[in-house]
Order: C-alpha cells, then structure tokens, then sequence
C-alpha cells in the first residue's frame, strides 16, 4: 500500500532554514506527481508546492516563491522541501501528498511534520 512518511520538522527561529523529507513507498514513485501542503493552527490545509515528475516542472504558492524550493531524488523514492528565511508565519504542520491518477483513485497523504517557527 501507498505509505508517506515526512521528517525533518522541529523549531527554528525566524529567518532560519529546515530541510523536509518525504519517504514514498507502495507505488512507482518516478511516476507521480508530488506536493507539499500545510496547516496553520486554526487554518484550512493549503498547498505550498507541486514538483512534476522530474525537477524541471515545479510550482509554489506566491507566499513561499523564493524562500522554498522543492525537489526529489527518484532513486531514493524521496521528495524534499528547503525552506528558508523562515518566517512566524510558516509555523504548521507540512504534509507530502501523492495525487490520485491512474489506478490510483483517491490522493494520499502523510501524517505531518510540525515546523514552529518563534523567537
């Protein structure tokens, strides 16, 4: 089965930097689309950034251009997202999700990671 895993989450000031991972595993991962969401405290789930199958085909929410930058390593079946010049307003829990395509017909997602961002 489809299993999402994130890490690389924890407390930071601001202007600071993380590193999320997300380990797919249950499908050809190569093959999928990915994305970054989060959810703030109190706020709905919304989408910072999608990496096509390769790294040549990305997008991000205009709150995030510039400061993330999202990734994967096919190889390693790993999608990452480098955040920097954080900001108190980053400060959620980051989802990775696998979007439904093919014979997959429902998105897939992970369980979180919380990143706090405060002084």
């Amino acid at each position: 089965q489809v299993q999402l895993v994130e890490s690389g989450g924890g407390l930071v000031q601001p202007g600071g930097s993380l590193r999320l991972s997300c380990v797919a595993s249950g499908y050809t991962f190569s093959r999928s689309a990915m994305s970054w969401y989060r959810q703030a405290p109190g706020k709905e789930r919304e989408l910072v950034a999608i990496i096509g199958t390769t790294d040549s085909s990305t997008m991000y929410v205009d709150s995030v251009k510039g400061r993330f930058t999202i990734s994967r390593d096919n190889a390693k079946n790993t999608v990452y997202l480098q955040m920097n010049s954080l900001k108190l307003e980053d400060t959620a829990v980051y989802y990775c999700m696998k979007p439904r395509g093919g014979s997959y017909l429902v998105n897939y997602w992970g369980k979180g990671t919380l990143v706090t961002i405060s002084s």
